[in-house]
């Protein structure tokens, strides 16, 4: 099938873009997954259940998925740079912060703050860049940006190396420091696209004047977006359930020390993922020219591949083997990824792009909260992670039928 894409050129500054965002997405996960690199020290300082290691994420998780679709609806409506920037600094305030922390409650509410600061973040982000780049390069510039995302996730073994060698204190002090500083560069370098036409603003004004009643309503009036709703909430507690528990399961299941179970958690998955989210944006943008529904089609690829690949790294007894299984999954998963927005836009009208992702960013971080949350109470009640990450596995399979259906509904643009 043909698609009917016209060649786009692209505005100045675009890629610019998509750089500046990449470093923010670096900041935003060191900040937010390094807590799972540094858990023996911190159960050391401060004496916590599995079950209450898990909460600390998971709530982070609902508060960040709760204040999406409002972070969503704000940033359709006000300049993208503003929100993307007050929410750099807020975060990094509030993770120098959770370096002065000293009690388990202090704990919950510096990660619940971290949730709200951090909500406002990437629904702006994504449509910044979607507003940049609207033809064959849109996956390409999405991929870069969440290769700042896996880059950080990457760079979350410094947490357990950091507090190793020094605390888990100082760890979140300079992060939280760095991020500040960036974030006052970016108040220089951060610009908004501002050649919009006559038909562009009238639109804005329009959409303005929409309430968020009538927002909802006009997403949840699309089966193609109920569909993707289910797809990615599905696919948030595969995804968290894995990330949050695989410096564990390298620890106990290989008896590894933390700083090394952190670094095969983060350091070889992450670059694979990577790599997915470049090459399958690449591949994705070259393959839309030819055919309408490439960026749905290489996500079921991908799957189809990452599911049997965790299944048998819960099986394997080989350090490396399962290493290389985790790294496939990275690869093939983020085929999901780097097409979520392109997907968005070819089901719902542009005017809604950011809700429409705060609201599957509320639903996926929701549920992927509560997998996080049920694997570790599923742990005090001497179920292995092995067993988890099988289901997790079965699951995956169940986002592919989901895919197939969104496939039926999609526009053909």
């Amino acid at each position: 099938m043909t698609s009917a894409t016209t060649k786009y050129i692209l505005p100045k500054g675009a890629w610019m873009i998509v750089f500046l965002l990449f470093i923010v997405g670096v900041l935003n996960y060191i900040d937010r997954t390094m807590l799972t690199t540094m858990r023996t020290s911190i159960v050391g300082s401060i004496p916590m259940t599995d079950a209450q290691f898990g909460l600390l994420t998971s709530v982070f998780l609902w508060i960040y998925g709760l204040l999406s679709p409002v972070a969503g609806y704000v940033a359709d409506r006000v300049k993208r740079t503003k929100v993307i920037i007050g929410s750099l600094i807020a975060w990094s305030l509030i993770t120098l912060l959770t370096g002065y922390v000293t009690t388990f409650n202090e704990l919950i509410v510096v990660r619940a703050l971290l949730g709200v600061s951090e909500a406002f973040y990437m629904p702006a982000a994504l449509a910044l860049i979607v507003d940049y780049h609207k033809g064959e390069t849109r996956s390409l510039a999405t991929g870069i940006n969440l290769a700042g995302v896996m880059l950080g996730q990457t760079l979350g073994f410094l947490g357990g190396w950091i507090s190793d060698e020094h605390s888990w204190h100082f760890a979140f002090k300079i992060f939280g420091i760095i991020g500040i500083a960036y974030g006052l560069i970016l108040i220089l370098l951060l610009k908004d696209r501002g050649d919009q036409n006559t038909d562009q603003l009238e639109e804005n004004k329009e959409q303005n004047s929409l309430s968020v009643v009538d927002t909802f309503k006009y997403l949840f009036s699309k089966s193609s977006f109920n569909y993707i709703l289910v797809f990615w909430g599905l696919m948030g507690v595969v995804s968290w359930m894995i990330v949050a528990w695989l410096p564990t399961y390298y620890q106990e299941r290989f008896e590894l020390s933390q700083t090394k179970a952190g670094l095969y958690a983060t350091a070889y998955l992450y670059p694979a993922s990577i790599l997915g989210l470049l090459l399958g944006g690449f591949w994705t943008d070259r393959w839309s020219l030819k055919n309408s529904k490439a960026r749905i089609l290489l996500p079921i690829i991908g799957l189809v591949i990452a599911a049997p690949c965790v299944f048998m790294a819960s099986y394997s007894s080989v350090l490396y083997l399962a290493i290389v299984f985790f790294m496939v999954y990275g690869f093939t998963r983020m085929f999901t990824d780097t097409n979520l927005m392109p997907i968005i836009c070819q089901i719902v009208d542009n005017r809604f792009r950011a809700t429409a992702y705060g609201i599957l960013n509320m639903f996926a971080t929701m549920v992927g909260g509560l997998g996080i949350y049920a694997a570790g109470a599923m742990r005090d009640h001497n179920i292995p992670l092995d067993i988890i990450y099988r289901t997790a596995s079965i699951t995956m399979l169940v986002c592919v039928f989901m895919l197939f259906l969104i496939k039926r509904k999609i526009k053909l643009t």
